[in-house]
């Protein structure tokens, strides 16, 4: 998928993960209320300094923004930061946790 197609289909999941409207999100931005909208219809790209304002809005790097594979980075992020501080066995189950929940799927 091109990146002027992905970037409007991430911002739109990211943005409803957080659990925002479009319309508030561009006035916390400092934008026009319809700022969000436009980039999320295509109808416009954000600069890269926008880009990086609506990375640290969503609470993500502009990596995990663009990770295709990763559809909660925040939360991702979080379960990361949390693991680091089990120990070995800990870890052990956790991953038997999530392996078991991944093959239900």
């Amino acid at each position: 998928m091109r990146y002027e197609e992905f970037l409007p289909l991430r911002l739109t999941q990211l943005r409803m993960q957080k659990n925002v409207s479009a319309r508030d999100m561009s006035l916390s931005l400092g934008q026009a209320n319809n700022y969000i909208n436009s980039i999320e219809n295509r109808k416009a790209l954000p600069s890269m300094q926008s880009f990086f304002y609506i990375c640290e809005y969503l609470g993500v790097t502009p990596q995990e923004f663009f990770d295709e594979g990763n559809t909660c980075p925040v939360r991702l992020r979080e379960l990361v930061d949390e693991a680091k501080h089990l120990d070995d066995n800990a870890l052990g189950h956790l991953l038997a946790l999530i392996r078991e929940l991944s093959a239900r799927r």
